[in-house]
């Protein structure tokens, strides 16, 4: 079986790396399409993934639409090369292949807000959610219990590496706190915003005094010369060693904040997307008690400063992670057996949840 998969930003990697080494060991060809992009590309080499690169990552819908045909004609040309058997992807690249090639395309797809599903939902065989995602899409929606980050942040597939604290610096016993600041320069951020740079300055500040503070900026324009933290500087596929050993994520982007909770690490979220409209997985993570949710950066001040204070935090933090994990779905188990069953077989599954391609 050849099976292509799509990876265009760091967090598809993570989510597909153990899928596409598991398929290779039970002696399937895999091929990786990926958007030239310096985060991405290094984690997939990091990680030794078989991969192309189609186009450069766009930065505007602008820019987008400019290059989307020189995409699509790379993407065709080259799967009609490869031949796949099966497609994974998010969006309209995934859904374009599946087209070109009448290849079964399988859409992997978290947010509410984003047009992906839109885009992809009349051209795909199947699109694949958390239970916890709020739209009915039809027919065609098959559900997992859990988080797409479950694919990688499993019990069964991560265990985090103690010595990232030596790595990073830090004693076995000090306190320290991981704060991600988004560049909301996506697709799905349009009209979106997180932390102002007075709040964010004003948020290490505070930080500071309760623990060692390290910095992970999307867009790296962050002067630290003047400010009590130290930028994240560690290989990008270490940070879910450092996560995992934190004291506290507070981040106003999204992904880092699920996978914190899978890790027992107490998270708070701050953007806005915070509200009644939010997505359903950020809503379900709160309702289980591992993240916080928070549309006043006065509240993320009051909630952080008190979460690195009560030295039982971590304690129930990892109570509360072990109690979510024992009903959640091991994705990356669940993403082989469905290329499998399209794959191999190409067969429409008939069940109404995502077991049922098994």
């Amino acid at each position: 079986m050849n099976c292509l998969i799509f990876n265009n930003t760091p967090a598809h990697v993570h989510q597909y790396k153990h899928t596409v080494t598991r398929l290779e060991e039970r002696g399937h060809d895999v091929l990786v399409f990926a958007r030239s992009d310096e985060f991405t590309e290094s984690l997939l080499s990091y990680h030794d993934l078989p991969y192309e690169t189609y186009g450069e990552r766009s930065e505007s819908l602008h820019s987008l639409a400019y290059e989307l045909p020189a995409h699509l004609y790379t993407i065709a040309r080259r799967v009609r090369a490869f031949d796949p058997d099966v497609i994974f992807g998010k969006g309209p690249y995934a859904a374009a292949a599946g087209m070109f090639s009448r290849t079964p395309a399988i859409a992997v797809l978290d947010s509410e807000t984003s047009y992906d599903h839109v885009v992809a939902r009349p051209f795909v065989r199947a699109i694949l959610t958390p239970s916890a995602f709020r739209k009915d899409l039809g027919s065609k929606h098959y559900k997992f219990n859990g988080v797409a980050e479950s694919a990688y942040l499993h019990p069964d597939v991560f265990e985090p590496d103690p010595s990232v604290r030596d790595d990073l610096g830090v004693g076995a016993d000090e306190p320290y706190a991981i704060v991600r600041f988004n560049a909301f320069n996506g697709h799905h951020d349009v009209g979106k915003r997180g932390f102002s740079i007075e709040q964010r300055r004003r948020l290490l500040s505070e930080l500071s005094e309760h623990a060692t503070v390290f910095v992970s900026d999307e867009a790296g324009d962050l002067e630290f010369e003047d400010l009590p933290a130290e930028r994240f500087d560690l290989h990008p596929a270490k940070m879910h060693d450092a996560l995992a050993h934190a004291d506290l994520l507070v981040a106003d982007t999204q992904t880092m904040v699920t996978e914190a909770a899978l890790l027992g690490t107490p998270a708070i979220r701050s953007n806005s997307f915070v509200g009644e409209e939010d997505m359903g997985n950020f809503i379900e993570l709160e309702e289980h008690g591992l993240v916080r949710n928070l549309e006043s950066f006065e509240d993320v001040l009051e909630q952080s400063q008190e979460l690195l204070a009560d030295d039982s935090t971590t304690d129930r933090w990892e109570r509360r992670r072990d109690e979510y994990v024992e009903d959640m779905d091991n994705l990356t188990e669940l993403l082989c057996n469905i290329a499998t069953a399209y794959g191999d077989r190409q067969q429409q599954p008939t069940a109404g949840t995502a077991t049922g391609v098994n």
